[in-house]
């Protein structure tokens, strides 16, 4: 492998800190209470939003309608993610010096799947908390759940809930293209070199 794919093997790698940077997720919430509305970041280690009382803000909403709290002591992922990234982060650079395709297609793999039961998990707990509803909330529609849309605009009552990718996530869909693309690279520079022995074979 030559020496810019390696470098190009390694940004893949670091670009994977944009986790830490910038939030994965943000879900918008409209609402006659908050005309201006709500933005509920979500990130690799932490809840958040645009200022200091979205959470309590989202959490006053849940109770009236019957969700639960959110809270970040509530998701055992926001503890255990950091070591992910981190540990793919570290491989990745490892995976750079070695320069096998091999390991390289392995952990642009392992990767995807990893961004893959993230989205699943994201998605079962927005599920969870829009389903399991307290039967004894102030507001209850007979056969109404509150599960806001894993991608894009849903209404919910008087609520409407748009779900977007931040710039977070752009660091995990840079880290596969990047990586895809050394694999492709090296791939044309072992045929290179394959065919060059082959002349010097033959020239001999």
């Amino acid at each position: 492998m030559k020496t810019y794919q390696k470098i190009l093997m390694i940004g893949a790698a670091l670009s994977l800190g944009l986790l830490f940077l910038f939030p994965m997720w943000k879900i918008f919430l409209k609402a006659p209470q908050y005309p201006e509305g709500l933005e509920l970041h979500i990130w690799v280690n932490k809840l958040g939003g645009s200022s200091e009382s979205v959470l309590q803000n989202f959490n006053i909403l849940n109770h009236y309608i019957g969700m639960k709290p959110i809270h970040a002591n509530s998701f055992a992922e926001l503890k255990f993610m950091p070591y992910i990234v981190i540990a793919f982060m570290i491989t990745g650079v490892i995976a750079a010096f070695i320069g096998k395709r091999k390991i390289i297609l392995a952990w642009t793999g392992m990767l995807m799947l990893g961004g893959a039961a993230g989205i699943l998990d994201f998605y079962l707990w927005l599920v969870k908390f829009g389903t399991n509803l307290d039967p004894t909330a102030p507001i209850k529609v007979p056969g109404m759940t509150y599960v806001p849309p894993l991608l894009g605009s849903k209404t919910l009552l008087n609520f409407d809930a748009l779900s977007l990718p931040a710039l977070g996530s752009l660091g995990i869909l840079l880290a596969v293209v990047l990586a895809l693309t050394v694999y492709w690279l090296s791939g044309k520079t072992e045929k290179q070199l394959a065919a060059q022995s082959s002349k010097k074979v033959f020239a001999s």
